[in-house]
């Protein structure tokens, strides 16, 4: 047995190793799929990243890219490589559950969400759907019909959500790469307590269709992954117009993987101050030390009103979100996760003169964001005020103050996509919990966020840890 197959067995090899050895032939889809499927049944009872394993579908596929291979074709930049999709993508043949009770009983869809295809058309596998709170409006990733996904790195800790499986999965080991969302936060949390890297790109980038919405006016979907090079391949393959998505019907790929590696030497980087730093964890401030020190920072930036900006968008999700919610609100109450119909309730009531306001003080906050861009290329930000909380953690301290641990995960992160900037999280992984940081770009230059993540990982400052403690074994 080769090296590469004994990586990819333990669950620890990329997905660019993956794809190359599928690709040279000293090792089948079929295996890599095996290997990803009997990780999961071995470990997932205990992280509880998957909702449903497509076994059958899996297989077929795998078969497919070796015979293509077999016949002399290339397999693509994917070739072989196990992912799984955070289950508000549709996935054919299943019901897109978006987390709750509700949807299951939806009719099974009839077609994959375009990324999917798309992931597939580059050679990669899907094996599954991945757990995730409900409806999407979630920081935790614990899920009340499906139970808590648990994170790799100690399975009495949460993995953040609302994205929690792809978290998990990603960062225990059972596929090197996962789709999610992200709206409030929803793939940076994750990736900041799961260890691993996560790409929140610009809003209009990457097309949603065919996957079930929160807060259309700001969701975002996006890759996880083990390593710069793997988020850049994913990413690069999803890419492209898709006129069933508005806002990136016309949007052409902008392809990033062969600029990773260009070094930051002409990229002006900050990092956020103000509030920013208001409320931070040791483990917080150790990370974004780290970094500061290892690109050489000293220039800090204001964003301004970033406070108001995060109400701001509590206002347009919650009611943006309840609009959407409504018949079931009224038609299925008890059957939501009464946490999430809470705060849709309450968005529902919220006066449409508040939510016209949040709007023009949108458009007011990004024209002030799109200036600090003129000056700097870069923000560096933390990505959560702590490493990852309890299962059932109710509150936590920050500076100074008991506040709930649910809603204020996100206070870093929802300044950011209320305004569609790209992100990468990046991990630092301090002992025992990892922590991320955000590298913060200004809009469509997620080359420039890639390469400071790329040379950060150079630097062994930033890095996905194999799980040792609380992990499976």
């Amino acid at each position: 047995m080769s090296t590469r197959l004994d990586l990819k067995i333990d669950g620890w090899a990329s997905a660019s190793e993956i794809a190359q050895a599928v690709n040279s032939r000293t090792m089948s889809a079929a295996d890599a799929v095996d290997a990803s499927l009997a990780r999961i049944s071995k470990d997932d009872g205990i992280l509880n990243s998957f909702t449903d394993v497509v076994t059958a579908r899996a297989r077929k596929q795998a078969q497919a890219v070796d015979a293509k291979i077999a016949q002399g074709g290339r397999g693509g930049p994917l070739a072989g490589v196990p992912f799984a999709v955070k289950n508000l993508f549709d996935l054919e043949g299943i019901p897109t559950r978006a987390g709750s009770k509700i949807n299951r009983e939806r009719p099974a869809a009839e077609r994959d969400a375009t990324l999917v295809e798309r992931m597939e058309a580059a050679g990669a596998i899907c094996v599954g759907a991945l757990n995730m709170g409900e409806y999407a409006y979630d920081f935790t990733g614990e899920n009340l019909h499906d139970g808590p996904s648990r994170n790799p790195h100690d399975t009495t800790r949460m993995t953040g959500g609302s994205s929690g499986g792809s978290g998990g999965a990603v960062g225990g080991g059972l596929v090197p790469l996962a789709l999610g969302s992200d709206t409030n936060g929803s793939i940076r949390v994750p990736s900041s307590f799961c260890g691993i890297f996560g790409l929140k790109p610009t809003y209009g980038r990457l097309s949603r269709a065919r996957s079930f919405p929160f807060v259309s006016s700001f969701d975002h979907l996006g890759p996880f992954a083990r390593n710069v090079r793997d988020l850049a391949v994913s990413y690069d393959v999803m890419q492209g117009p898709d006129s069933e998505d508005p806002a990136c019907a016309n949007r052409p790929a902008e392809p990033v993987t062969s600029l990773i590696n260009d070094g930051i030497g002409n990229l002006r980087i900050a990092e956020a101050g103000g509030y920013f730093h208001k409320a931070l964890f040791p483990e917080a401030e150790s990370a974004l030390a780290k970094v500061r020190q290892a690109l050489g920072i000293s220039k800090e930036i204001i964003i301004p009103e970033a406070a108001r900006a995060r109400a701001a968008a509590y206002v347009i999700s919650t009611s943006e979100g309840a609009s959407l919610h409504l018949d079931r609100l009224r038609t299925r109450p008890r059957d939501f996760d009464p946490a999430v119909r809470d705060r849709l309730l309450a968005g529902a009531m919220i006066p449409a003169s508040l939510v016209d306001r949040a709007q023009k003080f949108r458009r007011w906050y990004r024209a002030q964001v799109l200036e600090l861009f003129k000056t700097t290329d870069i923000i560096i930000a933390p990505a959560t005020p702590c490493v990852a909380p309890k299962l059932g953690q109710t509150h936590f301290v920050l500076d100074g103050v008991e506040l709930p641990v649910r809603p204020n995960i996100g206070i870093y992160t929802q300044p950011i996509s209320f305004i569609g900037l790209p992100v990468v999280a990046a991990p630092v992984p301090l002992e025992p919990m990892p922590i991320g940081i955000q590298i913060i770009a200004a809009p469509w230059r997620e080359d420039a966020a890639l390469r400071v993540a790329a040379a950060l990982e150079k630097m062994g400052v930033v890095s996905a840890r194999r799980p040792t403690q609380g992990a499976p074994s």
